[in-house]
Protein backbone atom coordinates (compact mmCIF):
# COMPACT_ATOMS: atom_id res chain seq x y z
CA UNK A 1 0.00 0.00 0.00
CA UNK A 2 1.36 3.39 -1.01
CA UNK A 3 0.86 6.12 1.63
CA UNK A 4 1.13 9.79 0.64
CA UNK A 5 0.79 12.52 3.29
CA UNK A 6 0.08 16.10 2.23
CA UNK A 7 -0.36 19.34 4.18
CA UNK A 8 -4.01 19.95 3.31
CA UNK A 9 -7.13 18.75 1.49
CA UNK A 10 -6.32 20.69 -1.70
CA UNK A 11 -2.98 18.89 -2.05
CA UNK A 12 -4.67 15.54 -1.38
CA UNK A 13 -7.18 16.25 -4.14
CA UNK A 14 -4.49 17.32 -6.58
CA UNK A 15 -2.47 14.14 -6.04
CA UNK A 16 -5.51 11.91 -6.52
CA UNK A 17 -6.51 13.91 -9.60
CA UNK A 18 -3.08 13.38 -11.15
CA UNK A 19 -3.50 9.62 -10.84
CA UNK A 20 -6.95 9.71 -12.45
CA UNK A 21 -5.86 12.15 -15.14
CA UNK A 22 -2.82 10.07 -16.07
CA UNK A 23 -5.11 7.06 -16.44
CA UNK A 24 -7.37 8.98 -18.83
CA UNK A 25 -4.35 10.25 -20.79
CA UNK A 26 -3.22 6.67 -21.36
CA UNK A 27 -6.73 5.33 -21.95
CA UNK A 28 -9.29 7.95 -23.05
CA UNK A 29 -12.21 5.53 -22.54
CA UNK A 30 -11.02 4.46 -19.09
CA UNK A 31 -13.55 3.12 -16.59
CA UNK A 32 -13.42 5.15 -13.39
CA UNK A 33 -15.14 4.45 -10.08
CA UNK A 34 -16.65 7.55 -8.48
CA UNK A 35 -17.14 8.12 -4.77
CA UNK A 36 -19.32 10.73 -3.09
CA UNK A 37 -19.12 12.38 0.34
CA UNK A 38 -16.91 15.29 1.35
CA UNK A 39 -13.42 13.85 0.91
CA UNK A 40 -13.46 13.25 -2.89
CA UNK A 41 -14.74 16.74 -3.76
CA UNK A 42 -11.25 18.28 -3.83
CA UNK A 43 -10.25 15.57 -6.30
CA UNK A 44 -13.09 16.48 -8.66
CA UNK A 45 -12.20 20.16 -8.35
CA UNK A 46 -8.61 19.37 -9.29
CA UNK A 47 -9.70 17.14 -12.17
CA UNK A 48 -11.74 20.03 -13.54
CA UNK A 49 -8.52 22.01 -13.80
CA UNK A 50 -7.01 19.20 -15.87
CA UNK A 51 -10.05 19.52 -18.14
CA UNK A 52 -9.24 23.21 -18.56
CA UNK A 53 -5.76 22.06 -19.60
CA UNK A 54 -7.52 20.29 -22.50
CA UNK A 55 -7.67 16.77 -21.10
CA UNK A 56 -10.89 15.34 -22.58
CA UNK A 57 -13.19 13.24 -20.40
CA UNK A 58 -16.04 12.73 -22.88
CA UNK A 59 -15.13 9.09 -23.58
CA UNK A 60 -14.63 8.16 -19.93
CA UNK A 61 -17.01 5.56 -18.54
CA UNK A 62 -17.84 5.37 -14.86
CA UNK A 63 -19.67 3.69 -12.01
CA UNK A 64 -20.74 5.23 -8.71
CA UNK A 65 -20.05 3.30 -5.53
CA UNK A 66 -23.51 3.50 -4.02
CA UNK A 67 -26.97 5.04 -3.82
CA UNK A 68 -29.63 5.57 -1.19
CA UNK A 69 -32.73 3.38 -1.34
CA UNK A 70 -36.03 5.20 -1.69
CA UNK A 71 -34.62 8.67 -2.34
CA UNK A 72 -35.95 10.06 -5.65
CA UNK A 73 -33.24 10.44 -8.29
CA UNK A 74 -34.07 14.14 -8.56
CA UNK A 75 -33.50 14.73 -4.83
CA UNK A 76 -30.43 16.99 -4.50
CA UNK A 77 -28.74 14.52 -2.13
CA UNK A 78 -29.38 11.37 -4.15
CA UNK A 79 -26.05 10.16 -5.42
CA UNK A 80 -27.46 10.30 -8.94
CA UNK A 81 -27.84 14.07 -8.45
CA UNK A 82 -24.50 14.47 -6.67
CA UNK A 83 -22.59 12.57 -9.36
CA UNK A 84 -24.32 14.55 -12.10
CA UNK A 85 -23.66 17.87 -10.39
CA UNK A 86 -20.14 17.33 -9.02
CA UNK A 87 -18.67 14.94 -11.58
CA UNK A 88 -20.54 14.70 -14.89
CA UNK A 89 -21.16 18.42 -15.38
CA UNK A 90 -17.89 19.57 -13.85
CA UNK A 91 -15.73 17.23 -15.93
CA UNK A 92 -17.75 17.24 -19.15
CA UNK A 93 -18.51 13.53 -19.00
CA UNK A 94 -21.06 11.96 -21.32
CA UNK A 95 -24.10 11.33 -19.05
CA UNK A 96 -24.98 8.03 -20.70
CA UNK A 97 -21.52 6.67 -19.89
CA UNK A 98 -21.98 7.05 -16.13
CA UNK A 99 -24.02 4.61 -14.07
CA UNK A 100 -25.36 4.84 -10.53
CA UNK A 101 -27.09 1.96 -8.68
CA UNK A 102 -30.87 2.14 -9.02
CA UNK A 103 -32.10 2.78 -5.50
CA UNK A 104 -35.64 3.26 -6.79
CA UNK A 105 -35.88 -0.14 -8.49
CA UNK A 106 -38.91 -2.28 -7.71
CA UNK A 107 -36.64 -5.33 -7.46
CA UNK A 108 -33.53 -4.17 -5.62
CA UNK A 109 -31.76 -7.52 -5.75
CA UNK A 110 -32.18 -7.62 -9.53
CA UNK A 111 -30.85 -4.07 -9.72
CA UNK A 112 -27.75 -5.15 -7.79
CA UNK A 113 -27.15 -8.09 -10.13
CA UNK A 114 -27.60 -5.82 -13.14
CA UNK A 115 -25.03 -3.40 -11.73
CA UNK A 116 -22.47 -6.17 -11.29
CA UNK A 117 -23.18 -7.33 -14.86
CA UNK A 118 -22.68 -3.80 -16.19
CA UNK A 119 -19.30 -3.44 -14.46
CA UNK A 120 -18.13 -6.76 -15.90
CA UNK A 121 -19.42 -5.85 -19.37
CA UNK A 122 -17.41 -2.62 -19.26
CA UNK A 123 -14.20 -4.59 -18.82
CA UNK A 124 -13.89 -3.69 -15.14
CA UNK A 125 -12.93 -0.53 -13.29
CA UNK A 126 -9.47 0.86 -14.06
CA UNK A 127 -9.23 3.19 -11.04
CA UNK A 128 -11.68 3.27 -8.13
CA UNK A 129 -11.74 6.46 -6.07
CA UNK A 130 -12.69 5.90 -2.43
CA UNK A 131 -13.33 7.80 0.75
CA UNK A 132 -13.44 6.28 4.22
CA UNK A 133 -16.08 6.60 6.91
CA UNK A 134 -15.20 7.44 10.49
CA UNK A 135 -16.15 3.85 11.35
CA UNK A 136 -13.89 2.46 8.61
CA UNK A 137 -16.51 1.84 5.94
CA UNK A 138 -15.70 2.05 2.23
CA UNK A 139 -18.62 2.56 -0.09
CA UNK A 140 -21.47 1.83 2.28
CA UNK A 141 -19.88 -1.42 3.45
CA UNK A 142 -20.43 -1.01 7.17
CA UNK A 143 -18.37 -2.83 9.85
CA UNK A 144 -18.59 -6.65 9.62
CA UNK A 145 -19.17 -6.53 5.83
CA UNK A 146 -17.73 -9.56 4.06
CA UNK A 147 -14.57 -9.02 2.05
CA UNK A 148 -16.17 -11.25 -0.61
CA UNK A 149 -19.38 -9.17 -0.81
CA UNK A 150 -20.83 -7.96 -4.09
CA UNK A 151 -23.26 -5.13 -4.89
CA UNK A 152 -26.19 -5.49 -2.50
CA UNK A 153 -28.67 -3.80 -0.16
CA UNK A 154 -27.19 -2.62 3.15
CA UNK A 155 -28.62 -1.07 6.30
CA UNK A 156 -26.75 2.09 7.24
CA UNK A 157 -25.32 2.28 10.74
CA UNK A 158 -26.51 4.99 13.16
CA UNK A 159 -22.99 6.51 12.99
CA UNK A 160 -23.10 6.77 9.20
CA UNK A 161 -26.58 8.27 9.18
CA UNK A 162 -25.55 10.79 11.83
CA UNK A 163 -22.42 11.71 9.87
CA UNK A 164 -24.41 12.10 6.64
CA UNK A 165 -27.13 14.19 8.27
CA UNK A 166 -24.99 17.25 7.50
CA UNK A 167 -26.13 16.85 3.89
CA UNK A 168 -29.78 16.79 5.01
CA UNK A 169 -29.91 19.97 7.06
CA UNK A 170 -28.67 18.19 10.18
CA UNK A 171 -31.86 16.08 10.38
CA UNK A 172 -30.87 12.42 10.75
CA UNK A 173 -34.49 11.34 10.21
CA UNK A 174 -34.18 12.53 6.60
CA UNK A 175 -31.23 10.23 5.89
CA UNK A 176 -32.43 6.98 4.29
CA UNK A 177 -32.00 3.83 6.35
CA UNK A 178 -30.91 1.63 3.42
CA UNK A 179 -28.66 1.84 0.40
CA UNK A 180 -27.32 -0.11 -2.55
CA UNK A 181 -23.54 -0.38 -2.46
CA UNK A 182 -20.80 -2.08 -4.38
CA UNK A 183 -19.45 -4.84 -2.17
CA UNK A 184 -15.90 -5.04 -0.91
CA UNK A 185 -15.25 -7.87 -3.34
CA UNK A 186 -16.52 -5.66 -6.16
CA UNK A 187 -14.27 -2.79 -5.08
CA UNK A 188 -11.22 -5.06 -4.83
CA UNK A 189 -11.77 -6.14 -8.46
CA UNK A 190 -10.71 -2.67 -9.65
CA UNK A 191 -7.25 -2.62 -11.16
CA UNK A 192 -6.20 0.30 -8.95
CA UNK A 193 -7.63 1.86 -5.79
CA UNK A 194 -7.12 5.47 -4.67
CA UNK A 195 -8.45 6.36 -1.22
CA UNK A 196 -8.52 9.97 -0.02
CA UNK A 197 -9.10 11.07 3.57
CA UNK A 198 -8.90 14.45 5.24
CA UNK A 199 -9.51 15.85 8.70
CA UNK A 200 -9.07 14.76 12.30
CA UNK A 201 -12.36 12.75 12.43
CA UNK A 202 -10.86 10.28 9.94
CA UNK A 203 -7.54 9.80 11.75
CA UNK A 204 -8.50 6.74 13.80
CA UNK A 205 -10.04 4.96 10.81
CA UNK A 206 -7.03 5.76 8.62
CA UNK A 207 -4.62 4.36 11.21
CA UNK A 208 -6.71 1.21 11.60
CA UNK A 209 -6.92 0.75 7.83
CA UNK A 210 -3.18 1.06 7.25
CA UNK A 211 -1.62 -0.29 10.44
CA UNK A 212 -4.32 -2.29 12.15
CA UNK A 213 -5.00 -6.00 11.74
CA UNK A 214 -6.96 -7.14 8.72
CA UNK A 215 -10.58 -7.59 9.71
CA UNK A 216 -14.16 -7.02 8.67
CA UNK A 217 -14.84 -4.75 11.66
CA UNK A 218 -12.82 -2.11 9.77
CA UNK A 219 -13.88 -2.77 6.16
CA UNK A 220 -11.19 -0.45 4.75
CA UNK A 221 -8.48 -2.85 5.93
CA UNK A 222 -9.41 -4.82 2.80
CA UNK A 223 -7.13 -2.41 0.92
CA UNK A 224 -4.22 -4.29 2.50
CA UNK A 225 -5.14 -7.17 0.17
CA UNK A 226 -4.95 -5.11 -3.03
CA UNK A 227 -1.81 -5.08 -5.18
CA UNK A 228 -2.24 -1.46 -6.31
CA UNK A 229 -3.76 0.68 -3.56
CA UNK A 230 -2.78 4.29 -2.91
CA UNK A 231 -3.89 6.10 0.26
CA UNK A 232 -3.63 9.89 0.12
CA UNK A 233 -4.25 11.81 3.35
CA UNK A 234 -3.68 15.22 4.89
CA UNK A 235 -1.70 15.82 8.08
CA UNK A 236 -4.82 15.75 10.24
CA UNK A 237 -6.00 12.39 8.92
CA UNK A 238 -2.45 11.01 9.31
CA UNK A 239 -2.13 12.11 12.93
CA UNK A 240 -2.48 8.64 14.48
CA UNK A 241 -0.14 6.77 12.12
CA UNK A 242 2.73 5.20 14.02
CA UNK A 243 5.02 4.95 10.98
CA UNK A 244 4.35 8.51 9.82
CA UNK A 245 8.07 9.25 9.25
CA UNK A 246 8.60 6.07 7.24
CA UNK A 247 5.72 6.87 4.89
CA UNK A 248 7.17 10.32 4.27
CA UNK A 249 10.62 8.82 3.63
CA UNK A 250 9.23 6.26 1.20
CA UNK A 251 7.22 8.83 -0.75
CA UNK A 252 10.15 11.27 -0.93
CA UNK A 253 12.36 8.53 -2.39
CA UNK A 254 9.83 6.98 -4.75
CA UNK A 255 11.33 6.17 -8.18
CA UNK A 256 10.10 8.48 -10.94
CA UNK A 257 8.60 5.57 -12.87
CA UNK A 258 6.24 4.91 -9.94
CA UNK A 259 4.73 8.39 -10.09
CA UNK A 260 2.26 10.14 -10.06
Amino acid sequence: MRIAIHPDAAAVGEHAARILASTVERKPDAVLGFATGSSPMATYEALARHRLDELAFDRVRGFALDEYVGLPAEHPESYRSVIDREVVQRLGLTPGNIRVPDGAAEDLEAACRAYEDAIRASGGVDVQLLGIGANGHIGFNEPTSSFASRTRVKTLSPRTREDNSRFFGGDVTQVPMHCLTQGIGTILDARALVLVATGTPKAAAVAQMIEGPLGAFCPATALQLHANATVIVDEAAAAELRSHAYYRHTEANRPAWQLP
